[in-house]
């Protein structure tokens, strides 16, 4: 008799992370992503820019170079190339990021906006942002990352201490507005100074004590002057780092960030992080990528969260590449199989608790990829399948619903009645019974959450499921096929 029982998912040693679109490519939509990777991630990273009082704008900043001038770096615009934040007091929440973000927690991954924005801005305009993203649930809002840099438009205009301030300012009202979304501060930097400090850490000293999350962008190797120039042996626009270096980099900014907040301690993630093939070639990328994160837990454990930047990429940052005949096709390079194996990885894998045995209707409650609520089936196999399926019927099959069996992910869409789940097990052979579980979810449908569903709606989806869902699971074609039938073998 099939049983199903309660489920609990919290979060791994290390959450991966995934970044996908950015000034250097296109949204990938996730049922590809999903299909491709075979599991989701914690959270998906998107890249935008909000500058409502440049002349030209909402425009992309490309968009905006006037005919004959001299464009020589990724950064030589009017502001920062990245897509145009379509909401705010200018806009409204039917375009990008929201129809991006909900996308992505349908499919059940918490949502990473990386925002730079015109420290100019009011507090009216800045509220708006916070109530457009208050339905998207424990998000994370990145603002003006890699802020002790040179190249965004904000660090341009204002100084490092007005970009620290405004942090500020931008935390305390999305703490007022929408408090359940955490506020990520990158300023991370590896190279102490004189004073054995990262630099600017005294202009961000408030900063660093009210972000929920510290963070830092690093590269293993990076190209930075790409697209306008190629990396080539004794150039100047490309860097390579080795891993002990990184690793060692994050020991000390962690204990920086520590030393700032008097020893009151935060998340601390890395946000942009691969190795570039532009400088290390398709082949050594994925080496050198595959030791990075097989030494990451043990040599830095201060590291909670990883974000690899970024899926497909019109140059080598991508686990694909786009193809320049079109950009909704991309090639895969070698470092995406590697990848796959780095998913898998215990020290990157959701914590799994089982609970007590659940009876229908039961509820599922989706508060993140790091707390939800879900059902596991046990399920005995008695030798490798050749069909597996499962079918929700009736008012089930309109729950919106994430599921995984044998170490593979799948994902059902509302209106979907039947899942073939036989792709799990195309890689691992069973050699006789063995007992694998189904883990069911049901991250909410439509990316938002539910005002009507209660007072803590902001934190919390809820569905529920009424019954167990159909299991059709076969150990032989339906039909031997011509020349078993002719030669007698099975």
């Amino acid at each position: 008799m099939i049983q199903a029982f309660r489920l609990h998912m919290g979060p791994a040693k290390c959450a991966l992370d995934l970044s996908v679109g950015s000034e250097r490519g296109e949204y990938v939509n996730q049922d590809y992503i999903f299909h491709v990777l075979g599991k989701p991630h914690r959270a998906v990273n998107l890249m935008y820019c909000y500058y409502p009082l440049d002349k030209g704008w909402p425009s992309r900043a490309s968009a905006l170079v006037e005919p004959g001038k001299n464009v020589g770096f990724a950064w030589d615009y009017a502001y920062d190339d990245y897509f145009p934040y379509q909401g705010g007091l200018e806009g409204d929440t039917n375009g990008e990021p929201f129809c991006f973000m909900r996308d992505i927690r349908r499919h059940g991954q918490d949502v990473i906006l990386t925002l730079t924005v015109d420290c100019g801005v009011s507090d009216e305009q800045l509220i708006k942002i916070a109530e457009d993203l208050r339905p998207f649930g424990r998000m994370m809002l990145r603002i003006n990352h890699e802020a002790t840099g040179t190249w965004f438009a904000f660090n341009k205009r204002y100084s490092y201490q007005q970009v620290a301030d405004f942090f500020v300012r931008f935390h305390r009202i999305i703490k007022l507005h929408a408090p359940h979304i955490k506020t990520v501060l990158c300023i991370g930097d590896d190279k102490p100074d004189e004073n054995g400090k990262m630099k600017c850490e005294d202009e961000f000293a408030q900063a660093i004590r009210e972000a929920d999350i510290w963070s830092t962008d690093t590269y293993l190797s990076l190209h930075w002057g790409w697209p306008f120039d190629i990396a080539e042996p004794g150039g100047d626009s490309h860097k390579r780092s080795g891993n002990s270096e990184i690793l060692k980099g994050f020991n000390f900014e962690y204990e920086r960030f520590m030393i700032r907040s008097d020893g009151e301690s935060r998340p601390f993630c890395v946000n942009e992080f691969n190795a570039d093939g532009d400088v290390n070639g398709p082949y050594e990328q994925a080496l050198q990528l595959a030791d990075f994160y097989r030494r990451l837990p043990t040599e830095a454990p201060c590291i909670t969260g990883v974000t690899l930047y970024q899926f497909r990429d019109r140059g080598r940052l991508g686990l694909e590449i786009e193809d320049p005949n079109n950009p909704g096709v991309g090639c895969a390079q070698p470092v995406l199989e590697e990848y796959k194996k780095i998913l898998n990885m215990e020290a990157f894998l959701p914590k799994m608790t089982t609970g007590e045995n659940l009876s229908f209707p039961a509820e599922l409650r989706w508060g993140a990829s790091e707390d939800a609520d879900g059902l596991i089936i046990p399920l005995l196999f008695e030798q490798h399948p050749v069909f597996c399926e499962v079918t929700f019927s009736g008012e089930d099959a309109q729950l919106n619903l994430l599921m995984e069996i044998n170490g593979r992910w799948f994902y059902k869409k509302c209106g979907v009645t039947t899942i073939d789940l036989i792709p799990a097990f195309f890689c691992s052979k069973l050699s006789g019974k063995t007992e694998i579980p189904l883990r069911i979810f049901a991250p909410p449908p439509d990316g938002v959450n539910d005002p009507k569903q209660g007072k803590n709606w902001e934190i919390n989806y809820y569905a529920k499921m009424q019954k167990l869902p159909e299991l059709r699971i076969r150990y032989e074609p339906v039909m031997p096929s011509v020349e078993a039938l002719a030669t007698g073998i099975t």
